[in-house]
């Protein structure tokens, strides 16, 4: 009976240690799955990073491109009235003079 009492003391601290083992190794992997996916996370936060980066940097480049175009044109507008004041300037000349000489005739 000591030696069945025996046996089954040391099966029972083996079924214990391989329980505790296992419980180990488990926690290693979820540890190391954890890693992995906190190194993924990281590694898409770069991607989105950089992504939102060159989306800003294209955002300035357009604002700066219409900006140029508003201010070219904005000058050829001015140039435009310009050109149309000199005319109706000199029409207005023209029509004052022809105006002048009819009332003298």
């Amino acid at each position: 009976m000591k030696k069945s009492l025996f046996a089954a003391a040391i099966i029972a601290l083996a079924v214990v240690s391989c329980k505790k083992a296992e419980t180990v190794d488990t926690a290693a992997t979820a540890e190391a799955t954890v890693d992995t996916a906190a190194a993924a996370v990281d590694t898409a936060a770069a991607k989105i990073d950089t992504a939102a980066a060159t989306v800003v940097e294209g955002v300035k480049d357009a604002a700066t491109a219409t900006t140029e175009g508003v201010k070219d044109a904005a000058a050829a507008t001015t140039e435009g009235v310009k050109d149309a004041a000199a005319a109706t300037a000199g029409a207005v000349k023209e029509g004052a003079e022809k105006v002048e000489e009819a009332a003298k005739k």
